[in-house]
């Protein structure tokens, strides 16, 4: 487990009042198991009341608090646990397989998670004159590090903004602007510099798998990719496969199945319908790669999957 304590911890859930008060506000706002949106675009809620299977998820740049229960994800073959008090940063689009390993319902799994713009990131450390690591290659592993005080308050805040809505276009950006302080200045400040990057082989992988997200429908070209980020197709192929532990036909094969894995679940779309969508001209070869990465044939496997969010 790579976990790295903080100077100024918090203590677990029973007794602190923040992170229980942290876990009640999310289970109020989450009634049902599933991942819930706010009315704060970056900000989303999970909620899980029974342990989960095994499954592939795509994880996204983002910062994920843990408030109560646990989960471990599994990357290139490494288990990492978090739980209670630890944060996760995500620097770049990363494919893992998770599973939340304590839940009850009543006492259900229960994670914040903010998008983070790299962007904004960027503008931040500009702003703090703040450029220490700013070339630190993006790693494929997981960090966790302790939630500190400072953060769980600037969490807090942005939380109980829930409650007044009219205070959002002002205050929201506010403490958003915050949270990515406290984490910059933090153990895991590294990891959230690696996003606003912009230079250097890894930010460069970044930046193509950023291109392979929103563009994964379209035919890939390793050439033009590789190009884009200024790299030799060799170097491309090796760089890319160090930070996200796959090739890049690997990579886009895994967005396109996991596309059609939601269109079903979420659209109750037939599986050869989704293939079709996702790219997939050949029936028998989308059952096989998508057996293969889900563990179960698409018709059988959307139906259970209906019932298991992708956390």
């Amino acid at each position: 487990m790579n976990l790295i304590a903080s100077m100024s911890e918090v203590t677990p859930r029973a007794g602190c009042p923040k992170l229980a008060e942290l876990a009640d506000r999310i289970a109020r706002l989450t009634p049902d198991d599933g991942i819930h949106a706010t009315a704060i675009d970056a900000l989303s809620l999970v909620r899980i009341s029974t342990p989960t299977a095994c499954t592939p998820v795509v994880y996204e740049p983002r910062l994920c608090i843990v408030a109560q229960g646990s989960k471990v994800a599994t990357l290139d073959g490494q288990t990492y646990h978090y739980n209670p008090l630890n944060y996760l940063v995500v620097s770049v689009t990363l494919p893992v397989f998770g599973q939340v390993v304590e839940a009850t319902p009543e006492h259900p799994y229960l994670c914040l998670r903010l998008d983070i713009d790299p962007d904004e990131v960027a503008a931040l450390i500009a702003d703090t004159a703040d450029q220490e690591s700013t070339h630190a290659g993006v790693d494929p592993r997981l960090y966790a590090a302790r939630v500190n005080t400072p953060l769980m308050d600037a969490v807090l805040r942005l939380m109980n903004l829930l409650d007044t809505p009219q205070d959002l276009p002002v205050l929201a950006p506010m403490a958003q602007r915050e949270i990515l302080y406290r984490v910059l200045t933090g153990d895991l400040g590294h990891r959230l510099r690696a996003i606003a990057a912009t230079d250097g082989r890894s930010s460069r992988i970044a930046r193509a798998v950023a291109t392979l997200r929103q563009r994964y429908l379209q035919p890939l070209s390793i050439d033009e990719l590789a190009s884009s980020v200024h790299m030799s197709t060799s170097s491309f192929h090796h760089q890319f496969k160090a930070v996200t532990t796959m090739s890049p036909l690997q990579f886009q094969k895994h967005l396109r199945l996991h596309e059609a894995r939601r269109l079903m679940m979420a659209g109750g779309m037939e599986a050869m319908s989704a293939a079709r969508h996702v790219g997939y001209e050949s029936p028998s070869q989308f059952s096989r790669e998508y057996k293969r990465l889900f563990g179960a044939p698409p018709r059988f496997e959307a139906g259970r999957a209906r019932a298991v969010p992708q956390v």
